[in-house]
């Protein structure tokens, strides 16, 4: 035993040994590497940053911090005899030095928060233009990664982020930094144009308007009916027909003289897309909440909404005409979204309403109003307008069109205006009834004709005095999105796309999305970028409004993507030219439809499950060889059958010795293909040989079965 000891310390005398030298050899190659530096330095003339010297770690002080328990107090400089604290030095030892050998291989240095700055090593990163507010999937292709190591990122930094969300530049620098880029701002011609801040001659030349409202709320909890029931029974005088068409939002009337403009958006990412461009467009937000159901997914979707926009909530508790309705359940499970209404201690206004018989809708109303009394809200109407896009369609007989919510100043027939790179002049303004305008103001929503092309939902619309420094400031904009399309179409080929999904092993299904309107585009492309796992994904090649056309079909074939069409016709040409390209274009009326059928064509995207499947077992009764055949283990089928060509594994005093195909099954002398339980037969499998009797040989099979996706 005194032996054995004396081994056991020696060896461990070596190991640390070897540690030790190991440390050294890391220290040497630091100290050698920092000798290149120096001489690099001075050949550039440029004195090197004093930097932080790693303190010289002995093996006894590491042996010494070993503790005894809770006490801490430090052991002798001796090497203990404890295997567990032997096996704790060595430990601490491969940690430091992996930590020298990583510090010597990093090329980008990442700041550490318990550093000074002084210590902190230059790094020369690779200076890269990005636009403002750009999304996850813009930056992808610029940084030429995945958008899934974006929003990994993302989530390290404590944000988290979709694959449309825009970001805000603070976060895009951080990003763009753990990338080995520095980003720069791209110059943002005529960007004083589309702020929307107020300034002095504003708060000098304010009047009162009406408040803007945005109804939200689950599906089929009443958002619509109560719309309807509004825009029905507060008309004005004198006016007639109703509204036929989607405009994206409009303004009523009401009977007290007041008036309230209500935006009617697609759901609630077209919402969160103008949040995220920097466009507040709504004072108030509606939250309908059906009395039957309560608090439901996209209720709690919209109050966080309605939170991050930081604009006032009012709870309209619909259906209560319905039997055995309970309001205090709806506001308790209100309370637990931390939304306290007046009744529970909160302030916020809670009404019971009915769409279907109009019960309680005028205190609604009443509230909205009582609301923005509070708000003081006020705008400039003697200046230049400006608003933001809620909708946008190209429309068969007035061509490119948009409704646009004036925020500020006055529009009338005949200014001259810029919608992001966008020009344009008004050729005509009509409201939500169809009916031609001359003149709108703050808080008017009103379709306006006379866009170069179709804009988007939450651009800024400014009108401009001079119509050449229009034409300049529309003409560098679109260079400056000519050089972000060029990023993108790098990654929108066919090989670009094979690329990503080889170096990731992500499998995406390229779509290009064309709508009626904007906003309805924009919604249908959130609600398929959800459809994703860390496996296979949705990747929107190009999305815009108007008719399958050649274009989209050359651009689909192309990039090996489906075409979506939604609301939309298919021109005769795009028809024959997909037959011809093999392009699938499929047309659909409602979102969830087209969510269904995508979510069915990824699943096709996914590997297969393997399932093993036993299919028998046989014990080994003797062992013997057949010319050119081979050992062959005659055995006794146990259970089950054992079937030629299937997969076997050897289990020997229940170890696994090995596995492999049989190719080999015989009953007596002929060839066969199963042999079932009861029956004897004899086994030979591929590149085995060394049978003992009671061995015992499983035969299975590898099923593949279709995986379903589950929807992030």
């Amino acid at each position: 035993q005194e032996d054995e000891k004396k081994k056991e310390e020696e060896a461990r005398n070596i190991a640390l040994k070897e540690e030790e030298k190991a440390i050294q050899e890391a220290e040497r190659q630091k100290n050698q590497e920092k000798e290149i530096q120096k001489e690099k330095n001075k050949k550039k003339n440029v004195e090197p940053k004093p930097k932080k010297k790693l303190r010289k770690i002995h093996l006894s002080e590491i042996q010494s911090k070993v503790g005894k328990g809770n006490t801490q107090r430090k052991t002798d400089n001796k090497i203990q005899t404890d295997s567990k604290k032997d096996k704790s030095a060595a430990e601490t030892v491969r940690k430091i030095t992996a930590k020298i050998d990583i510090k010597s291989k990093k090329k980008v240095y990442k700041k550490d928060k318990n550093l000074n700055e002084e210590n902190l090593e230059e790094v020369d990163f690779k200076p890269i233009k990005v636009a403002e507010f750009a999304n996850v999937d813009e930056l992808s292709k610029i940084f030429e990664t995945r958008s899934n190591d974006i929003i990994q990122k993302c989530m390290s930094l404590g944000v988290l982020a979709t694959i449309n969300q825009r970001l805000d530049w603070d976060l895009i620098e951080l990003l763009a930094e753990e990338f080995g880029f520095k980003a720069e701002k791209m110059e943002d011609v005529g960007e004083e144009l589309f702020s929307l801040d107020i300034t002095e001659e504003d708060l000098k030349n304010a009047v009162d308007r009406p408040p803007v409202v945005t109804v939200m709320g689950h599906v089929d909890h009443g958002k619509t009916s109560l719309l309807d029931y509004i825009r029905d029974t507060n008309v004005v005088g004198g006016e007639s027909g109703g509204i036929t068409q989607h405009v994206g939002a409009y303004r009523v009337e009401l009977k007290d003289g007041n008036s309230v403009t209500f935006l009617d958006t697609p759901g609630h990412e077209a919402f969160t897309a103008m949040r995220a461009r920097g466009a507040q467009v709504t004072d108030i937000v509606v939250l309908v909440v059906a009395a039957n159901d309560g608090v439901m997914p996209q209720t709690k979707e919209a109050i966080g909404h309605a939170k991050a926009a930081e604009v006032p909530l009012i709870i309209a508790i619909n259906k209560i005409d319905l039997p055995d309705v309970d309001l205090e359940r709806v506001k308790r499970e209100l309370s637990e979204n931390d939304v306290l209404v007046e009744d529970w201690g909160g302030k916020i206004q809670a009404i019971p309403i009915s769409a279907k018989t109009g019960q309680g809708v005028d205190d609604l109303l009443a509230s909205m109003l009582v609301e923005s009394e509070m708000l003081e809200l006020k705008a400039n109407v003697d200046t230049l307008a400006r608003g933001t896009v809620v909708d946008s369609k190209l429309d068969k007989g007035h061509g490119p069109m948009a409704t646009v919510l004036i925020q500020k100043g006055s529009l009338n027939v005949g200014d001259p205006f810029i919608c992001n790179n966008i020009p344009g002049k008004v050729r005509a303004m009509m409201n939500e009834r169809g009916q031609r305008i001359q003149h709108a103001g703050p808080s008017d929503a009103v379709q306006v004709l006379g866009f170069d092309q179709v804009p988007q939902s939450a651009d800024i619309f400014a009108v401009v005095e001079d119509e050449k420094e229009i034409k300049r400031i529309a003409s560098e904009r679109q260079r400056l999105k000519r050089e972000i399309d060029q990023k993108k179409i790098a990654t929108q080929s066919l090989d670009g796309m094979s690329a990503l999904i080889k170096e990731g092993a992500i499998k995406n299904l390229p779509i290009i999305i064309k709508g009626d309107v904007d906003g309805s585009i924009e919604a249908l492309s959130e609600q398929l970028s959800k459809i994703a796992n860390d496996e296979v994904g949705v990747q929107v090649v190009h999305k815009s409004v108007g008719m399958v056309s050649e274009s989209d079909v050359l651009l689909a074939a192309a990039s090996s993507a489906v075409i979506i069409g939604f609301h939309v016709q298919i021109s005769s040409n795009a028809k024959l030219l997909a037959r011809q390209e093999g392009v699938d274009i499929r047309s659909y009326n409602v979102i969830y439809n087209a969510v269904e059928e995508v979510t069915l064509a990824l699943e096709g995207l996914l590997e297969p499950e393997q399932v093993e499947e036993n299919l028998g077992r046989a014990i080994v009764q003797e062992a013997f060889k057949i010319p050119k055949i081979g050992f062959i283990a005659g055995s006794k089928v146990l259970e089950g059958k054992i079937v030629r060509n299937a997969k076997a594994r050897i289990i020997r005093d229940e170890e696994e010795i090995a596995d492999g195909e049989i190719n080999s099954l015989k009953h007596l002398k002929d060839d066969a293909k199963e042999m079932k339980a009861g029956f004897e037969c004899g086994i030979g499998l591929d590149n085995f040989s060394k049978y003992k009797e009671g061995d015992v040989i499983v035969c299975y099979e590898i099923k593949s079965i279709k995986r379903s996706l589950v929807l992030s």
